[in-house]
C-alpha cells in the first residue's frame, strides 16, 4: 500500500473473488495493474475465504454466518478500514448482506468500476481522439451490480472515457436479459446456461466489436456463446496503457 493511503488512515483490500482469484487469473492480475496506474493504494491479504453468496442460495444461513464472521476477524485484524472487490456478486454480500448478518459491521465496500471512475477523474485521465475512432461496444449489465446494486452509469462513464463508444442492447439496466450463468445454473445445468448465453448475445448488434461486462460470470457464460465476450477489466487496460505510460 502507498504512502497515500496511509496518510488517509485507511487500509484498503482488494477482494478479487473466488471465480477471479482462482480461475479467472488473467483478470485479476489485470485488475492489480489497473490500480497500480491509477495510485489506487490496495493490499492483498490471500487467505480470505469466500464472502458466501453461494452457501446463502444453497439455504445453508448457518455456514454464511461462519463465513461472514471469519471474514470480518481476518479484516479487522489486519486493519481493513474499505474493500474494493470486482465481483458483483461479492459487493452485494459485503455491502447488503454482511450487514443484516453482523451489527457489527463496519467496512466500507465499493466496487471495482466505480474504484476506476473516481481515480480517472482525479487524474484527469480521458480519450482525447475524435468520436469516429472510438471503438463500438456493448455493455451488459450484471443482476447483482444492477438490479441487486443500483450501479449502472460508472461502468458505462468508465469505457466512454477510455475510448468506448457504447451502443446499448435493445433490453438493458434493470430490465437486462440475464447471461444466464447465475444461482448455480452454469454450475448445474451447462446447457441451459450455454442456451440463454446465445439468447443473450443475439439482442447484442451485430457490428459491436465487443459484449463488456464486470461480472467474471457474466463475461465466462456469455463467452461460452460468442468470442466478443470481454471482461471490464481487460479491456480497461488495454485503453489504459495506451494513456498511462
Amino acid at each position: 500500500m502507498g504512502i497515500f493511503g496511509l496518510f488517509k488512515g485507511e487500509k484498503v483490500l482488494y477482494y478479487p473473488g473466488c471465480l477471479t482469484k482462482g480461475v479467472l487469473t488473467e483478470q485479476f492480475e489485470n485488475y492489480k495493474e489497473i490500480f497500480n496506474r491509477l495510485g489506487i493504494d490496495f493490499v492483498i491479504l490471500g487467505d480470505e475465504v469466500c464472502c458466501g453468496l453461494p452457501v446463502l442460495n444453497a439455504g445453508y444461513r448457518k455456514d454464511v454466518r461462519k463465513l461472514a464472521k471469519k471474514n470480518y476477524e481476518l479484516f479487522k485484524k489486519n486493519g481493513i478500514t474499505k474493500i474494493i472487490t470486482n465481483c458483483p456478486s461479492c459487493y452485494h454480500t459485503f455491502n447488503e448482506i454482511y450487514p443484516k448478518l453482523m451489527h457489527e459491521w463496519d467496512i466500507e465496500v465499493e466496487h471495482a468500476t466505480v474504484s476506476i471512475l473516481n481515480a480517472l477523474k482525479a487524474k484527469r485521465i480521458k480519450f482525447r481522439g475524435s468520436e469516429e475512432d472510438r471503438e463500438v461496444v456493448c455493455y451488459h449489465d450484471p443482476c447483482h451490480l444492477g438490479r441487486y446494486s443500483g450501479i449502472y452509469e460508472e461502468p458505462r462513464e468508465v469505457i466512454e472515457l477510455l475510448g468506448g463508444k457504447i451502443l446499448e442492447a435493445p433490453i438493458n439496466r434493470e430490465n437486462v436479459y440475464c447471461c444466464g450463468g447465475g444461482g448455480g445454473v452454469r454450475a448445474n445445468f451447462p446447457e441451459i446456461a450455454k442456451a440463454v448465453a446465445r439468447k443473450k448475445a443475439s439482442y447484442v448488434p451485430e457490428h459491436v466489436g465487443k459484449i463488456i461486462s464486470p461480472c467474471g460470470l457474466c463475461y465466462a457464460n456469455i463467452k461460452s456463446a460468442t468470442e466478443k465476450s470481454t471482461e471490464f477489466s481487460t479491456f480497461v487496460l488495454g485503453k489504459l496503457r495506451g494513456l498511462v505510460r
